[in-house]
């Protein structure tokens, strides 16, 4: 098969597994399965409503459904080193070793003021692995060494604070009484250009941001959808890192994909403004 071919039998394959995921994931009430962690004594602690954690525990929860998908599809998993390394998955084909699928999992919650839209998350840096398509620096394998690279991602709602308590600690058979922190678990698969804005994501990390209207992320209808890849390769390789003129005899850093078109001669009318895109917040992972 060519890497064409591989790459649409993963997704096809993978897609299948992610579609079924909340059935996996969520109680018949749509609340997460996953109550809180319990120790030798049989007592239940609550989970924190914190994204860091829920994104983490989330992690762990689907693993096993990641690992049956694998061996059911000939692929192994190769998990990331370091906690700071791309991706958090290798997918690598037991086949053909040198198919292998990126594959980052990401979560985010919905928006309650603003119906349609979640907080947004990171799609990974678009620093020195990112330009260095053959460096080892803080990826597990060389990037122009992946087929495709994909967002498992999953949006769900937040509990009601006034419905937590994190202090709370329950017996084992009081697990129904337990509110979970998150519900209506959402999930979707796409790769990561299609979903991406022309935003970093927030603090000092060279981080490339995501759209944040959930249809359009789970529709894979980003700033670059319509562009395609070799742009989105393109424009974040170089965020940043070109100056132009300004009519006053000033200079301007490219910081945002209209100007990035015009500059390299290409149609602006095809970025998906649809309902644009903002700068990632905190709280997402």
């Amino acid at each position: 098969m060519s890497p064409e071919e591989h790459k649409a039998r993963f997704e096809e394959l993978l897609l299948a597994h992610v579609v079924a995921l909340s059935e996996y994931t969520d109680l018949p009430d749509g609340q997460w399965a996953v109550k809180g962690f319990i120790d030798a004594f049989k007592k239940v602690y609550t989970i924190s409503s914190d994204t860091k954690i829920v994104s983490k525990i989330l992690e762990i929860h689907l693993f096993p459904e990641l690992m049956r998908f694998a061996e059911e599809s000939r692929f192994r998993i190769v998990l990331a080193d370091h906690q700071n390394y791309y991706p958090d998955i290798s997918f690598v084909s037991d086949d053909d070793p040198s198919i292998k699928f990126a594959v980052d999992l990401k979560s985010t919650y919905r928006l309650p003021d603003k119906p349609g839209y979640c907080n947004g998350f990171t799609l990974g840096s678009h620093g020195a692995y990112f330009v260095d398509r053959t460096s080892t620096k803080n990826i597990q394998f060389p990037y122009s060494s992946y087929t495709a690279h994909y967002c498992l991602g999953v949006v769900y709602d937040r509990g009601r604070r006034a419905d937590l308590d994190e202090t709370r600690v329950f017996d084992v058979e009081d697990l129904a009484a337990i509110p979970s922190v998150i519900s209506n678990l959402q999930f979707f698969l796409v790769e990561k250009w299609r979903i991406a804005s022309d935003k970093s994501g927030s603090g000092n990390t060279a981080n490339i941001g995501s759209i944040n209207h959930i249809d359009e992320l789970i529709a894979g209808r980003g700033m670059f959808s319509r562009l395609g890849e070799d742009v989105f390769d393109d424009y974040w390789m170089n965020y940043g890192k070109i100056t132009v003129p300004e009519a006053d005899g000033s200079t301007r850093t490219i910081r945002d994909l209209e100007s990035f078109l015009v500059y390299r001669n290409n149609d602006p009318s095809l970025i998906v403004h649809k309902h644009g895109s903002r700068k990632r917040g905190r709280g997402a992972e």
